[in-house]
């Protein structure tokens, strides 16, 4: 794919034509999103703007039609990319789009478009224990739409947001290939949460919980996780493991609760601990 971004790149209306057509096209979102990364993280906001028009506005044709998730997904990957480009630390760009991604799910952007009623109904009738959960729920004064409609809103700002972390990753290695080979890897490996920053996602979390805004404690804790990521990678890069070990990581990591939990865990370990540096220095 490097070729294509090569190409992309040597003159704008290449990048505007496949922008827009692959937003277009269902479940290509991702590439319009990618290349709007690509020539922002290359030229900046403003030299870039035809290209993320070109890939937003077909997204707001499936927004009307009710898929939200492309077009939330090319505002995303943008936001992040201008504070990468920026700033040039990944940890605050995935700050700023898991706020991002927490304000969307809190003002219901994610929410279907019917309402909640329908999927309630249908979680009722899927099976008995479900309706006395909900009955349950209900009973002890919960609005079971409210908790419903966050649930659904959510798991796709979850969604989304991962999507979006994905799509600046490849649009940073396509950039990276084209301009600074090796780059991207050596930048990933040191990617890690200050404890700065993650003091700060704690306390979002904690004030957003007082305020009855849930959503941040959804997807509050992937910058950690992508942070644990890049430990593993780095890991791997240090001591010059095969790269069959990180075939097996994902598969574990998309398969299995504990995975995640372990991951977790690592990136908070790394916070403060600053693992790779230590790795380093005892090699």
């Amino acid at each position: 794919m490097l070729a294509l971004a090569r190409w992309l790149m040597q003159k704008t209306p290449y990048a505007v034509g496949v922008a827009s057509l692959a937003t277009l096209v269902p479940w290509l979102f991702w590439l319009g999103a990618a290349i709007a990364a690509l020539v922002t993280l290359r030229r900046g906001f403003a030299p870039a703007l035809p290209v993320i028009l070109a890939a937003a506005i077909p997204a707001g044709f499936w927004w009307v039609q009710g898929d939200v998730i492309p077009l939330a997904s090319v505002l995303l990957v943008t936001l992040m990319a201008v504070i990468l480009r920026e700033r040039m630390r990944w940890s605050e760009a995935l700050i700023v789009g898991t706020l991002a991604s927490a304000f969307m799910i809190q003002l219901g952007i994610f929410s279907l478009p019917g309402g909640s009623e329908l999927m309630l109904e249908q979680l009722r009738q899927s099976s008995v224990e479900v309706d006395n959960m909900l009955t349950e729920f209900a009973r002890q004064g919960y609005d079971t739409e409210a908790l419903a409609a966050l649930v659904v809103g959510g798991v796709t700002g979850l969604i989304v947001l991962l999507a979006s972390i994905a799509c600046l990753a490849l649009g940073r290695s396509w950039q990276a290939g084209l301009y600074n080979p090796g780059g991207f890897r050596e930048e990933f490996h040191a990617l890690r949460l200050s404890p700065k920053e993650f003091a700060l996602l704690a306390i979002l979390g904690v004030v957003g919980l007082l305020l009855s805004g849930e959503a941040l404690l959804i997807v509050g804790w992937v910058p950690l996780l992508v942070a644990g990521i890049a430990l593993v990678h780095g890991f791997i890069g240090l001591k010059g493991m095969n790269g069959l070990w990180l075939a097996v990581f994902y598969v574990l990591l998309i398969t299995t609760l504990p995975t995640i939990l372990i991951v977790l865990l690592l990136g908070l370990i790394d916070t403060f601990a600053n693992v790779r540096a230590r790795l380093t220095r005892s090699n």
